[in-house]
């Protein structure tokens, strides 16, 4: 047995049974991959997976049990590496943050700073995607951490810790009548075109449920991932914006005023996503606590251990 067979088995499971898309994820050939499956199932003496003619239709039950402990040992295995890596390097290594363009542009920029300050020998990445491909890049170990508003919480196999919380804000050009509008209401806003973000970004989910809620249909004219984006889109007079708060400054932003809105839609939770059972570096941890001060190792370790920090701390 060896441990590229079973890479081979997760990531064939991970890919809904298409052995091409295995392949062409590992940089190998679907004969090997086949091959080596067959070998293993041969050595084993159960097959893992039900095939029609040579197409994998189904995983076994034995198959079943055989993927969780490969999975576990792979993960071990790359826990090993990283703990080599980390006492051999002493303060050198690589650090993957995975994140939207929101945190990355605007909840990231001070903490990275302290971070490279702080381990100047640290190779950090940032990798910005919609929140899906961020948990599927830490599930696979492409990233190291996640941190993002949606989606999240969808993937059982990431530990979830939860960091600040922030709210929206409507923006409109300087002058415009919903300006006068003292509460901004969710009925106002129907009655104009709006820019927000996509539906998969910065607590869309939220805006959504709103106007459900209130049984009220936004005219939502146009959408993107990118709070400057949309910002430009409404200095042209294309609409009004809802984006993070975070993502306004009043002197960068001329000509353009912004409103509060946590009344309509509430606050999100920005969370940090780790995959289960990794072992974490030392400097991992200190990018998780300068992110969210609350988050030092114990509270880390705890929720790797199975306690919820959304039961530890009011955010």
């Amino acid at each position: 047995m060896k441990l590229q067979q079973l890479r081979y088995l997760v990531e064939v499971a991970r890919h809904g049974l298409n052995v091409s898309a295995a392949a062409e994820a590992l940089f190998t050939s679907q004969p090997g991959i086949s091959k080596q499956i067959g070998l293993l199932e041969d050595e084993l003496g159960v097959m893992v997976f039900e095939r029609s003619g040579k197409r994998l239709t189904a995983i076994t039950e034995p198959g079943k049990a055989v993927l969780e402990i490969a999975e576990r040992i792979l993960r071990d295995a790359e826990n090993i590496r990283r703990v080599g890596e980390e006492y051999a390097g002493g303060d050198s290594g690589s650090l993957v943050i995975a994140t939207t363009h929101t945190q990355a542009r605007y909840a990231l920029p001070a903490v990275v700073k302290s971070f490279v300050e702080r381990h100047p020998r640290v190779r950090l990445s940032l990798h910005q995607g919609n929140p899906t491909q961020i948990a599927e890049w830490t599930l696979k170990g492409e990233a190291n951490v996640a941190i993002a508003t949606e989606a999240l919480d969808q993937y059982p196999q990431l530990v979830m810790l939860p960091c600040y919380q922030w709210v929206h804000c409507v923006i409109a050009p300087e002058g415009h009548p919903i300006v006068g509008d003292k509460p901004l209401s969710l009925a106002a806003l129907a009655r104009w075109p709006l820019i927000t973000y996509d539906s998969a970004f910065t607590g869309r989910s939220r805006i959504n449920k709103a106007f459900e809620l209130a049984q009220l249909t936004p005219n939502v004219v146009l959408t993107a991932i990118d709070a400057d984006v949309i910002k430009t889109y409404v200095s042209l007079g294309l609409g009004l914006g809802i984006i993070a708060r975070m993502a306004f400054d009043a002197v960068r932003d001329v000509g353009l005023q912004a409103m509060a809105a946590e009344h309509l839609f509430g606050s999100n939770t920005t969370r940090i996503g780790l995959r289960r059972g990794t072992h974490i570096r030392r400097y991992e941890y200190d990018f998780i606590e300068l992110f969210a001060p609350h988050l030092n190792r114990k509270a880390v370790d705890m929720a790797m251990a199975g306690a919820r920090p959304d039961d530890e701390y009011q955010l």
